[in-house]
């Protein structure tokens, strides 16, 4: 299985821009072969239509992005292994069970009045 740290350079080369999100599953997904199956079957897509988990985060002072991350329904399991890490008050069992029943549209909307940050995560 694929640690922490090589998982973050390959999300980072895809943030960047310097590989595709596509080519960034392929190669987590050469790193995780001991990922179980019942767990990327339940994230893979529905009729090959793509379907993408998007985090925005927004300063809720200026109204500027302050990140954006896309990820294809693919990735999301890496993603959350290390969103955990960063954010454990989170509930991403309930992230992962909404992506497993085909929710759409915005499934998180928090308001962080201490840091001045809104934080909006949907699935399209």
């Amino acid at each position: 299985m694929a640690t922490s740290e090589e998982r973050i350079k390959i999300l980072k080369m895809v943030e960047e821009g310097k590989i595709t999100a596509e080519e960034g599953a392929k190669l987590l997904a050469a790193l995780s072969e001991s990922r179980s199956s019942a767990r990327k079957t339940s994230m893979r897509t529905s009729a090959g239509s793509a379907r993408w988990l998007r985090v925005r985060v927004t300063d809720t002072v200026t109204g500027k992005a302050k990140a954006t991350v896309n990820l294809p329904i693919g990735l999301v399991d890496a993603g959350l292994n290390i969103a955990s890490q960063y954010a454990p008050g989170i509930a991403f069992d309930e992230l992962i069970e909404a992506i497993n029943t085909g929710a759409e549209g915005k499934i998180i909307d928090v308001y962080d009045e201490e840091d001045g940050e809104h934080v909006e995560i949907f699935i399209e």
